[in-house]
């Protein structure tokens, strides 16, 4: 399993149901504990690429508290905490579990941080990691889809999310610099405008390769005098980064 190639994507938000979000014991507890049990379990078996055999205590629970039924359709909902992406509108998938977890660890988020991320789809990544770092700042160039994310994490309480419509590649230049960024979309080459927009000591997660096929997961550091270093966690097949 150490070589699958796990299948994630930009999320969309057409059509999200507006279901209850996560609190006490509801509808939804088995499936998530069954959810958090998988993805542990995948990162056992990752070990050799990811370079990690646990997920940090605060990362499963941002993963167990974001309701991810909420970032579906209605139609989806009993399916909302299966280890999968599922399609939800607009040609895009709200990504597998497994990786927005990945992601997020590969990231080490800090609570002081301020964030930048490149797809905001439904906003399911931006909620998870808003559970973790200061701010999280999220560009989606797809106007519906960035407009429905918007309106649903603000009804979901998240107020240090701030969602822009937009060409992601370019960064948020005005907000920068940023100590970490995670990208949700596939480049054929780490974009140089996001590199710049890394502070020292940041870190930057990212799918890169063709369009259509299997692309890296690549976790890119950069050091205190700039130079970056970058290694390849895992396979991964993403929707292309897109731009206007």
């Amino acid at each position: 399993m150490d070589r699958r190639c796990f299948i994630a994507s930009i999320t969309g938000a057409i059509g999200l149901g507006l279901g209850d979000s996560v609190g006490a014991a509801d509808e939804y507890e088995q499936a998530r504990s069954r959810l958090l049990a998988e993805i542990q379990s995948d990162l056992r078996d990752t070990a050799s690429t990811t370079g990690r055999t646990q997920f940090d205590p605060a990362v499963l629970a941002a993963i167990a508290n974001v309701p991810r039924h909420r970032f579906v359709p209605l139609r989806m909902a009993a399916l909302a905490y299966s280890n999968r992406p599922l399609a939800i509108g607009h040609g895009q998938t709200i990504s597998q579990p497994f990786i927005v977890a990945l992601m997020t660890q590969l990231i080490d988020p800090k609570p002081t941080d301020r964030v930048l991320e490149i797809g905001t789809g439904s906003g399911y990544q931006a909620a998870v990691l808003a559970k973790l770092v200061a701010r999280v700042y999220t560009i989606e160039i797809v106007r519906p889809l960035g407009e429905r994310a918007a309106e649903l994490l603000r009804e979901l309480g998240f107020a240090n999310v701030e969602v822009r419509i937009g060409d992601g590649y370019v960064g948020w230049p005005e907000a920068a610099p940023f100590d970490a960024i995670v990208v949700t979309a596939a480049p054929d080459r780490m974009p140089q405008p996001l590199i710049d927009q890394l502070a020292p000591g940041g870190r930057l997660i990212a799918p890169i390769g063709p369009q259509g096929g299997t692309q890296n997961l690549l976790l890119m550091r950069k050091d205190s005098d700039g130079r970056t270093l970058t290694r390849n966690v895992l396979p991964v097949r993403f929707v292309p980064l897109t731009r206007h």
